[in-house]
């Protein structure tokens, strides 16, 4: 039986989606990973959700894999998702709402992957990252070899693939690893900020973005800018597209209702 668990809280239109085994360096064993895929399903079902933060309870963000507990997952071919929940590492793209991440203390291989999943990136000055896979005789299948050197560049991304080595919180962020780096003190409070910032803004103008920023390394250029026009016109028939005018003309912030 798992001893660890995920906990999930609403702040206004914004989620806070935790992982709760601190006693083991919140290490993922089955079980949380499946609870972790529902808590993320829940909230792209959530018509008032417009944002969400990933983080962990305690010192540290994941130590990685259960690896003696989840190898079973590996020789099936395939990771634990439950039919009420998402793909928590999104290497199917099934989720389409922003998510925050907050991350401190160790945070080691499929914490980096987790990380990479998500929109905007925090980190505290005591993190310690690793991608450590390679030392384990493995190699990265949560999304690092795929989307570590799309965001960083290959030479920065295979100098910490292909070694295993630790990096710090300055790293990650030259690299481009993470946006912003924080005391831990003040890891939280940035993160709901930041999320609380995209959670004001049209949430179908946010997915919008998204999407369309996801199809150009899917899809392409060319057809994500094919999309461009196409994609917007249902929007513009939005209340919110409609409120956005008004703000405009009327020099304030808009008012939005995900309508």
């Amino acid at each position: 039986m798992s001893e660890g668990k995920i906990t999930s809280e609403k702040r206004g239109h914004v989620t806070l989606i935790g992982i709760d085994r601190a006693k083991k360096r919140n290490a993922f064993d089955t079980a949380m990973y499946k609870d972790l895929s529902r808590a993320l399903g829940a909230y792209e079902k959530d018509d008032d959700a417009f944002c969400a933060v990933l983080f962990a309870h305690g010192e540290h963000f994941t130590g990685g894999l259960d690896l003696a507990e989840f190898s079973q997952n590996f020789h099936a071919g395939k990771f634990p998702i439950p039919e009420d929940g998402v793909d928590p590492l999104n290497l199917d793209g099934s989720r389409k709402k922003p998510v925050v991440c907050a991350v401190r203390g160790i945070c080691f291989t499929i914490g980096i992957e987790l990380l990479l999943s998500t929109d905007i990136r925090v980190c505290g000055r005591d993190v310690r990252f690793a991608q450590i896979e390679i030392k384990r005789g493995i190699y990265p299948v949560g999304g690092a070899t795929i989307r570590f050197a799309r965001e960083t560049g290959w030479g920065n991304a295979m100098r910490w693939l292909l070694t295993g080595d630790e990096f710090g919180a300055e790293e990650a962020l030259r690299i481009g690893l993470v946006q912003e780096v924080v005391g831990a003190d003040q890891l939280m409070e940035r993160a709901i900020a930041l999320a609380e910032v995209v959670a004001a803004q049209a949430p179908m103008g946010v997915r919008a973005t998204i999407a369309s920023a996801r199809a150009t390394f899917v899809e392409g250029e060319a057809e994500a800018a094919r999309r461009l026009l196409p994609d917007l016109a249902p929007i513009l028939a939005s209340d919110d597209a409609r409120e956005g005018v008004q703000s405009f003309i009327e020099r304030r912030a808009g008012q939005f209702k995900n309508k």
